[in-house]
């Protein structure tokens, strides 16, 4: 088997007349964490859900060399999601939940679930209903990373929890799950929180994937060229999609490799590449 995890070719999903996914290609490796950046309504959840075999597509794609559409189930032993709202059963208590889960997966790990349940500080004889946004999610997050998986799709997982406890989130991911043998796939539509993470990107944008490629030769590509406000043309004559106005100052985002004189140049985030990339026409913000 090679490295690809996930081969996506040729993957189409229409929701009535709508058409969410046009003509998708991916590959997706093993030993990486890879951000799947896109704007609300751009196609991500659609897309992860087509993976796991949620949803009928038109198509072909295979995790591990095995067809999802012949292999769903037997796939969801090695693959696990956390969605952006989860599905536990309010009536049930934690410990109940956690029996639960794993009676039903043979992939269960019992010691490690013990390990991070004594250190979680969830308390078990409370019922799931009455627990918080927070430990909900931690509470999945648990059995999510008690499963002996090779592959963990991730759904905007903390939307709209504090910063205290996205960080420990992702740190937890990082500590429990990822090695050189698995992958993971992070959806978003905020990537600052976890570009530090990242070393593999793909933008979706309007159902179509218009770029997937390494954090850092991406980053190496581009750069912020910012120049006096009165030279803004020698930045217009590139054609960037995106122009801002600060301070007196004009920047954008061009190819590192172009020339302007005495033009200041900094590093950009992902976000910046980003906009760029999906903004609309020399717009200023």
């Amino acid at each position: 088997m090679n490295d690809n995890y996930i081969s996506i070719n040729n993957i189409s999903k229409y929701y009535g007349k709508f058409r969410a996914l046009k003509n998708i290609d991916l590959n997706i490796t093993k030993g990486k964490i890879i951000g799947l950046l896109g704007k609300n309504g751009a196609g991500k959840s659609t897309l992860m859900r087509c993976m796991l075999g949620f949803l009928n597509y038109s198509g072909e794609i295979e995790i591990m060399g095995r067809s999802v559409k012949n292999h769903r189930e037997k796939l969801h032993d090695h693959i696990a999601f956390i969605p952006d709202v989860n599905c536990l059963d309010d009536r049930l208590t934690v410990q109940q939940t956690i029996d639960y889960v794993s009676a039903l997966n043979d992939s269960w790990n019992q010691k490690k679930a013990e390990r991070l349940l004594q250190n979680s500080k969830l308390p078990l004889k409370r019922k799931v209903a009455r627990l918080s946004k927070g430990m909900k999610t931690k509470l999945y997050l648990l059995i999510t990373l008690s499963l002996e998986v090779d592959i963990l799709l991730l759904d905007e997982p903390t939307l709209g929890l504090d910063i205290v406890f996205r960080k420990e989130f992702f740190n937890t991911i990082l500590g429990e799950f990822f090695n050189e043998e698995k992958t993971i796939l992070i959806s978003t539509h905020q990537v600052e929180e976890v570009e530090h993470i990242l070393q593999e990107i793909i933008f979706i944008d309007d159902g179509e994937i218009i770029l997937q490629k390494d954090v850092e030769e991406l980053k190496d590509e581009y750069a912020i060229f910012t120049l006096p406000s009165e030279r803004r043309s020698e930045l217009e004559i590139h054609q960037p999609n995106v122009i801002n106005s600060t301070l007196g100052n004009v920047s954008a985002l061009l190819k590192r490799d172009i020339e302007i004189p005495e033009a200041k140049l900094s590093r950009p985030v992902l976000s910046d590449i980003f906009i760029e990339k999906v903004g609309g026409k020399n717009e200023e913000i």
